[in-house]
Parts: structure tokens; sequence; C-alpha cells
């Protein structure tokens, strides 16, 4: 509207002063060869006219973001990050946190049972067969690392014959007449010191502690490690380095928490949240810091994802957490995370570099258009230059280094 408005001020304008505009053309004739001050003035009016309506043609702008955020969109895929809309593109290059899960995410996934304490003069054969037993008909990673230690120790491993899950805490289950109850800290209180300090020595080697109650009386307490991706500890140095605070998630204890996160360079731990509570977390930090990102694979990981400003899945992980988030890193790999936060940074340094020479080519030549000084065609010139312009620069994109 406002273009209109100029183009036919300017008609207006030459139609009754042309006269005394002509000047101006008599002026420029001498350098600008299609300056022609001998025409009518309503062909001067109209030519004016037209070429502040074509100059102002507004391609150059409607080109501006779409071709960085293409460009940005193809160079995202070639490095494995899989972006699903370029409104996360644009919200990533603002966030200042970003929160990791950690297993699966920081962590390989892929959980090892490392130590068996037994509580006085318990066996360690018998006990870890019957927490296997009790495992056997749980999905939880931890449980499959239980059965498959029991396995290697070469144990027979028993069914149970009850099973219950207690959501975030453990299960409990019978196990050859006899009830075991196997869980996180949560689980129990007021733990014998001879359990908490067997459980203090193994978090201080950041292992994840397993209790173990047979019948009621705590029998033993396991240690469960779980490896840390290759390139976990150089992706946060990274992030670091661009301004990027970070944050590991976990249903662990503070100590073990501590101790990885501490492994790994993370700075802030969120330890004993509960796989319902992780959207809440990511609420509150945004209330606190702002735009949040957050990195996940699992399933209880989704409603985070979904709540994070920028939700970023693994794409080794769960199809759920995939589809709840706005960036799929195809590799699995935490670099990716670096690879993704750069894209969005170079890709929005392109589309305020296409905005600036969009307005420019504007600011310059409507002006020139108004007073004459641009032949309709001269100015449909300049305006498909413009769009060149504008494509070009988008594509030299593809020269950034984001990895």
């Amino acid at each position: 509207p406002v273009i209109l408005v100029i183009s036919g001020a300017t008609f207006v304008s030459w139609a009754l002063l042309g006269e005394y505009l002509r000047g101006i053309l008599e002026w420029a004739a001498g350098f600008i060869p299609w300056v022609d001050p001998g025409l009518g003035t309503l062909t001067l009016a109209l030519f004016a006219a037209i070429a502040v309506l074509v100059i102002a043609c507004p391609c150059a702008l409607g080109l501006a973001t779409p071709t960085a955020l293409m460009v940005g969109s193809g160079m995202g895929a070639e490095n494995g990050v899989l972006i699903r809309e370029g409104a996360a593109i644009q919200s990533l290059k603002d966030v200042k946190t970003i929160v990791f899960d950690k297993t699966g995410t920081l962590t390989k996934g892929r959980p090892e049972l490392t130590d068996v304490v037994t509580i006085g003069d318990g066996d360690e054969t018998a006990l870890l067969g019957m927490v296997a037993g009790a495992e056997k008909g749980s999905e939880h990673p931890i449980a499959q690392a239980i059965v498959s230690g029991a396995a290697d120790r070469e144990i027979t491993v028993p069914d149970p014959e009850e099973f219950e899950t207690l959501p975030g805490q453990g299960l409990r289950a019978k196990v050859d007449g006899r009830v075991i109850t196997v869980g996180g800290r949560r689980m129990f209180s007021d733990l014998p010191d001879v359990v908490e300090n067997a459980a203090a020595e193994l978090e201080a080697r950041a292992r994840t502690v397993i209790i173990v109650q047979v019948d009621g009386k705590f029998a033993g307490v396991l240690g469960i490690a779980d490896t840390l991706k290759d390139d976990s500890e150089d992706a946060i140095k990274e992030l670091r380095a661009m301004g990027v605070s970070t944050v590991m998630i976990t249903g662990d204890n503070e100590a073990t928490a501590r101790a990885i996160a501490d492994s790994v360079g993370i700075e802030r731990v969120l330890a004993q949240v509960l796989p319902d509570e992780k959207a809440a977390e990511i609420e509150r930090l945004q209330e606190e810091v702002g735009p949040v990102a957050m990195v996940g694979d699992g399933i209880n990981d989704a409603p985070a994802l979904a709540q994070a400003t920028v939700g970023i899945a693994i794409g080794t992980g769960t199809d759920i957490a995939i589809e709840s988030s706005d960036i799929t890193l195809v590799r699995g790999d935490l670099s990716s995370v670096v690879t993704a936060v750069r894209l969005s940074r170079e890709t929005f340094r392109k589309i305020r570099q296409n905005l600036f020479w969009a307005f420019a080519y504007n600011i310059v030549a409507i002006p020139l258009a108004f007073l004459g000084l641009l032949h309709p065609l001269i100015a449909e010139a300049a305006m498909a230059t413009s769009s060149v312009t504008v494509v070009t620069n988008a594509n030299l994109l593809r020269r950034a280094r984001i990895r």
C-alpha cells in the first residue's frame, strides 16, 4: 500500500509540477543516457510512476528468507541434521541453554553391570540370579544390563512368578517364592550404614546404584555403568566456547549424576528427575533462562522435547522421540548438536544480509525513480539483479563452516 501511494504521488507530482521537475532531467541528461527531457509531461509522469512500482517489486524480499532456509536445510541434511520446519532454525540461534538427557544421549545407552556388592554373608551368585530373574520381565536398559551381566557370569536366571513395575522407582517381583524389590535410592528410606556406604562408593565412581531387598531385608547393591559417547566431551566444550550453557537431566541421584557431568564438562545437573517430571523441569528452565533446547532419545523424553523451544532427537532413539522433536540428528553423535547450532546462526546471518540487500536496492532506487531518473526498463533490470543477488548470496551459505 505504501508503494502504491508513492507511485500515485509520483504521477500526480509530475503531472502538476512536470515543468519544474524537467530541470532535473535536463541536468541529468548529460551523464545518464536513458534520460530524455524532451518527452511530454504525462509521459514522464507515467514513466516515473511505473518505475517506482517496478523497482519496489518485493521479489528480493520474498526470496531473502526462503532461499537461505532452503540452502540451510539442504546443508543440514548433508551433515546428518534433519530439520522438520524452518522455525526450528530461527529459534535455535537464540538458544543459550541446551539440556541433555543422560542415558542414550550423552552415553551410548548400553549400560553394563560392573559391581555386585552383597550385604552380610549373602552369596553374590545367588543374589544376582534372583535380581536378574526379577528384572527378566522388564525392557528397561538397566534391567537388560543386569540380565546380560548374569548371563555373562553363566548364572541360571529363573522366571519371575509375579512382576510389578513401579514407574520411575524400580520394580517388585516374586522369584523362587521370595519377594525381590529392586530400585534406586528414592524407592527406599533410612538406608542402613552398610548399604549407604556401599552405594556412596559406587556413586563416587559414576555408577548408577541399584539397591536390592529380599523379603523386605536389604541384601545387596549393584553398580551399573554406561559409557559416554566418544564425542560427548568435545561437543560440550565447543558449545561452551559458542556461549551456550549445558545442563544434564537424569533420574540418577545427585552424586552419580554430578560425577558423570564433571567427566564430560557439563555445568549444571538436574538429578533424580522422574520421567513424567522432565517436561516440567524444561518449562521451569524456560521461565528462568529463556529459550531452551532439549536433546533426548527415549519415550520418556518425548514430552520434554515437545515442551522445549527446540526439541532435538537422537536419530538412533525411539520413534516417538523423533516425532516429538523439531530436529533429528541422524547419526546420533553429539557433534551434530554443534553443527545444528552453527547452521542456525550461519543461516540467519545470510537472511539478514539478504534483507539488507533487498532493502538497499529499494532505498536507493525508489527516490531515483520518483525523480524520473530511472526508465521502467532500467528499473526492471535493477529489480531482477536484486533477486539474483539475494539468491546468489543465499547459495554462498554453502561455504560456511558448520562442522
